[in-house]
């Protein structure tokens, strides 16, 4: 197969790094899954690297398990990028028309005068995300090419992230032989992946809970509102099992796996769990109400958190399509429950579709992300959506990873 059929994501997160490669279908440009791969993330805490070589390792492993299951080796990929030093900035741009009819290069030209906006230091651009434009006086304009007048305005979303954070997932992503394709914020792939037209057309949130952050995107009328990236998520319930109930962190994670739960109804107070059954080092008994207190009280806060995003932007309660969650953390019981009650709006666990192939292996909304990045990386690379990315490191460095993979034994 040619290698400009095959898409390959990598999703770096806060506890797997995971890989899936897809052919595309030359003729209605579908995506059919052929591999999938997965290791853990020993390299990488809260978003950033704290161990680069170990971060190779595991990207590797995880890239060349998605090579051996489809038989296919991959020159770049589509990457993710998370963590709470991603930050998103508002923007307006506005050029003159040079023609009477728009064209792409008045597009980009105007997407470009939207980033001249004052940076610190080391905070660059990662994508730029055009949400409606203005012709002279009409505005909403969603695909302005095309159209005629004298004066077009766009109004963009920025996101940024800190510069060393990104230089060394690039560099991570160059030391095992390939190019980047693209940097995808990892809420957007996420959204893509499991988002239907009609829900991002009547206004809805999605909410991915991850190991070190929550990431909302909100969407409305079909282009996206608004996107955070808040500083807590599953590693914040496993700390405070651990300090509630006095147990090692490692216990903390088995609790919270095989008795975790957001709801207290019918536990009662008597009820308690024997540490020696999951661990020789821990052997007392603890509260069973007790534990899913805690982990109620911290999914509470975490849904707050993200009612309190769509407070800023004043749409509290006013998303009909509600609430779509992903990440491995929303699997926990009572989940589902709990974020209609905080965020006052219909919630379901959301499921990554239009994607074909070895289904079994990723339905699960802890693959959203990974899967988001193909989808996304289908449509911007191949005519169907327009994309803009000021931040250009893959392309600036396009051909890097193909050198170092040359010198790989």
């Amino acid at each position: 197969m040619a290698k400009d059929q095959l898409l390959c994501g990598i999703d770096i997160g806060g506890s797997k790094i995971r890989t899936v490669i897809a052919e595309r279908d030359t003729e209605n440009g579908t995506l059919n899954v052929i591999g999938v791969g997965m290791s853990d993330s020993h390299g990488i805490r809260k978003g950033n690297i704290v161990d680069i070589n170990e971060t190779i390792k595991n990207i590797s492993q995880a890239l060349e398990a998605a090579e051996r299951m489809a038989g296919e080796s991959v020159d770049s990929v589509f990457l993710s990028i998370s963590g709470n030093h991603l930050k998103a900035i508002p923007s307006k741009g506005v050029v003159a028309i040079s023609g009477q009819e728009i064209v792409q290069e008045d597009v980009e030209r105007v997407i470009e005068a939207a980033q001249t906006l004052p940076l610190p230091m080391n905070r660059i651009i990662v994508r730029v995300v055009p949400r409606l434009f203005t012709i002279d006086n009409q505005e909403g304009v969603k695909h302005p090419v095309g159209m005629s007048g004298i004066r077009l305005e766009v109004d963009a979303e920025i996101i940024t992230g800190v510069g060393p954070i990104v230089k060394n997932i690039e560099k991570c992503i160059h030391q095992i032989g390939v190019d980047i394709d693209d940097f995808i914020p990892a809420p957007l792939a996420a959204a893509d992946a499991v988002l239907s037209k009609r829900q991002k057309e009547l206004g809805v949130i999605s909410v991915n809970i991850g190991l070190s952050s929550t990431s909302v995107a909100v969407y409305e009328e079909g282009v996206l509102l608004h996107v955070a990236v808040l500083p807590i998520g599953g590693e914040n319930v496993t700390n405070d099992i651990a300090i509630g109930l006095r147990t090692s962190i490692d216990v903390a994670e088995k609790l919270k796996i095989e008795y975790g739960s957001c709801s207290t109804q019918d536990v009662s107070e008597l009820e308690d769990i024997d540490l020696s059954l999951i661990s020789q080092v821990d052997t007392h008994r603890v509260s069973k109400r007790q534990l899913l207190e805690i982990i109620e009280a911290r999914y509470h806060e975490i849904f707050s958190l993200v009612r309190e995003e769509l407070e800023k932007i004043d749409r509290d309660g006013k998303l009909p399509a509600g609430a779509i969650l992903t990440g491995s953390a929303i699997k926990i019981p009572g989940c589902i429950e709990i974020a209609r009650n905080v965020l006052g709006l219909p919630a379901q666990i959301g499921f990554p579709h239009e994607i074909e192939g070895i289904v079994d292996r990723i339905d699960d909304p802890s693959f959203a992300t990974m899967l988001g990045l193909i989808s996304m990386g289908n449509k911007t690379h191949h005519g169907k959506a327009f994309s803009f990315r000021s931040f250009q490191v893959g392309k600036m460095f396009k051909g890097v990873g193909t050198f170092f993979k040359r010198l790989l034994p």
